[in-house]
């Protein structure tokens, strides 16, 4: 029997005549912990409740919405755990070839906008019942926000979807008051204090945060850049007052955040005995194969990177799992017929923050006037890796564990700081799978400054440690470093610096991820604007051809790319980097075998007799 039913023969089997909740979502529905619908539906169903679940319905039949008939208390709706745009298109704007949370990776199984059109129709067939939306989507897009698809300024999503009630960040805490209300009788219009949520109401509170509205933002980029800088404080659960925005003659307002989970509290989520049963029919979703033996042990993120919006849902106050659940829920990934003895993750937003930053964030929370790491870190900075380390010796020590992997983000910066543990060592040693990633990002100054990352003498710091222990440990590993092209801030010649650092480190980067602006982040509202909303200094932001021009850049190597990098060496008056020799980016003419020469920097070669493979073996060997 799948632990929720999804359709009223499998109401019948339990002897259900209704449901109290009906969650519905865009991504196919797993009985794990890594899918937020799924421990959703664990808290309610831990308290009693009878939860249903609609998994990717069609959003243009009427009929896969009735499928259980009207909920007793509430329809939640989640787009799944991404935003549904970012899910369907490319950052070119084109259409993905698949989705990583459907089965078999098949598109087009959620729609555009996913929370509004799931809520529109389930008002179509219902009328009015209670509706609570949650997840990426909502909470990301809860304020005016830029929408990069549209190019334009959205109202708040609770506005366009018409839902009584948003809960954003990690809403478990929001989710337990909001049934346990609605089982006592309460109405879901006065369900406007719980903290967590976010409201429309017909006139602003009292006291609290007020925002540009969203008509000042929409006509005003300036008005939007100081909302965003404003925003990115809302989600600090020490902070008691609400934050609130006009839109037309109604409210959006966001009451305080909910206080992270306690220890205590992520153990009860986490050792809730998820089945890891697929419900939605079809071959394994694509994403599920990836974190199945994976091992979730915190939340939240002190780094603040300007592309992420890590800080907006999560909050920048860490919240952890202790040892003994973590070994627990390892002890029964242990015992599954398919497990092989690797362990494929054991991390979080950011691996290596196992605990808040510093004593201060338990009593006050997180400071609003500087970062932990940036642009120094901060004296108060808690430095000590002993704990997760302890936790990953433990976790290679049990019985039929072969290999415990690290593939979540590490702050190599922060590692560099730490002098207590030995979690440097131990993960060159025993938790690297011949390639770790980091993420250097770029290595401009101004550019690394407007991210939030580190200076670029960290990373190659890092490295040349990295390199030391792997040799210490006779390791055959490397660092794979991730870069991002044409963030707000990087001018053609930031992007070149960076190709010609690939050419002298003889770098070849397979993969480059092109700045993607996506709801909630400080960096898109760079992108939208041209502004830092901190300093309220104009940015420059590659869009168009430049942007085109910066990504090819950054991977020379390719053929198809040869007419880019030219114009963009053309226009930085860079003709002296077109040529045969080994200082040259791109040979006078486009020829795919001189190409490819070129960019490995070997001179032509004579094959010997008995050497077929020769440049083959060459190639491999410079890489």
């Amino acid at each position: 029997m799948n632990p929720y039913p999804m359709n009223a023969a499998e109401m019948a089997e339990r002897g259900w005549d209704a449901v109290d909740f009906i969650i519905v979502t865009g991504d196919a529905f797993v009985d794990h912990s890594s899918f937020g619908a799924a421990i959703i539906a664990g808290v309610l169903a831990r308290r009693g409740f009878r939860v249903g679940i609609i998994s990717q319905p069609d959003w243009r039949n009427e009929d896969h919405f009735k499928a259980m008939g009207k909920p007793r208390l509430a329809f939640m709706v989640t787009s799944g755990n991404m935003d549904s745009m970012v899910c369907h298109y490319t950052v070119n704007k084109k259409l993905r070839r698949d989705d990583a949370y459907t089965p078999g990776g098949k598109h087009g199984k959620r729609p555009d906008r996913a929370v509004i059109v799931y809520c529109q129709m389930i008002r179509r067939v219902f009328g009015r019942i209670p509706i609570i939306i949650g997840g990426v989507e909502a909470s990301l897009r809860r304020f005016a926000h830029y929408d990069y698809w549209q190019d334009t300024v959205r109202r708040p999503i609770l506005t366009d979807c018409g839902a009584d009630l948003l809960v954003y960040g990690m809403g478990e805490k929001a989710t337990a008051e909001i049934a346990e209300a609605l089982d006592a009788g309460l109405s879901i219009d006065d369900l406007t204090y719980i903290r967590g949520t976010g409201v429309m109401a017909d006139s602003p509170p009292d006291e609290g945060v007020e925002l540009p509205s969203f008509e000042a933002v929409k006509s005003d980029k300036i008005a939007f850049a100081k909302m965003a800088a404003m925003i990115y404080h809302s989600n600090d659960a020490y902070f008691d007052d609400p934050y609130y925005q006009a839109v037309g003659n109604k409210v959006f307002v966001q009451n305080p955040a909910q206080m992270p989970l306690s220890t205590m509290e992520m153990d009860d989520v986490y050792d809730y005995e998820y089945t890891g049963k697929q419900l939605s029919p079809g071959t394994m979703i694509p994403c599920y194969s990836e974190v199945r033996f994976s091992l979730t042990v915190n939340r939240g993120c002190f780094g603040n990177c300007s592309f992420c919006a890590i800080a907006l849902h999560q909050g920048r106050m860490i919240s952890a799992r202790s040892e003994a659940s973590v070994i627990k829920e390892a002890c029964r990934m242990t015992e599954l017929a398919d497990f092989k003895g690797y362990i494929h993750d054991v991390g979080g937003p950011t691996a290596n923050f196992f605990h808040p930053a510093c004593d201060k964030q338990l009593i006050s929370g997180v400071c609003r006037h500087r970062e932990c790491l940036f642009p120094k870190p901060c004296p108060n900075l808690n430095i000590d890796e002993t704990d997760y380390a302890h936790l990953l010796s433990e976790l290679r020590a049990l019985p039929g564990i072969k290999k415990v992997f690290i593939r979540s983000g590490i702050r190599y910066d922060y590692m560099m700081l730490d002098h207590k543990s030995r979690l440097f060592d131990d993960i060159v040693k025993y938790h690297v799978s011949g390639q770790l990633r980091v993420a250097p990002e770029h290595i401009s100054g101004h550019v690394l400054k407007l991210m939030g990352k580190p200076d670029f003498k960290q990373y190659l710091k890092f490295v040349d440690r990295f390199n030391a222990l792997t040799k210490k440990y006779g390791k055959n590993q490397y660092v794979v470093p991730y870069f991002i092209s044409s963030h707000p801030g990087t001018t053609l010649a930031d992007a070149l610096n960076l190709a010609l650092f690939f050419r002298d480190t003889h770098a070849i980067p397979e993969q480059v991820q092109d700045f993607y602006p996506t709801p909630g982040s400080i960096a898109t509202a760079m992108y939208y604007t041209g502004y830092d909303p901190f300093t309220m200094q104009k940015v420059h932001v590659p869009k168009g051809r430049e942007k085109q021009l910066q990504r090819a850049l950054l991977q020379v190597q390719k053929p198809e790319n040869y007419a880019l990098v030219k114009e963009a060496l053309l226009i930085l008056g860079r003709k002296d980097l077109i040529g045969f020799g080994k200082e040259s980016l791109i040979p006078p003419r486009q020829s795919l075998k001189r190409h490819s020469r070129q960019i490995n920097h070997r001179p032509k070669q004579k094959k010997r007799k008995g050497t077929k493979n020769h440049d083959r073996t060459q190639q491999k060997r410079h890489r």
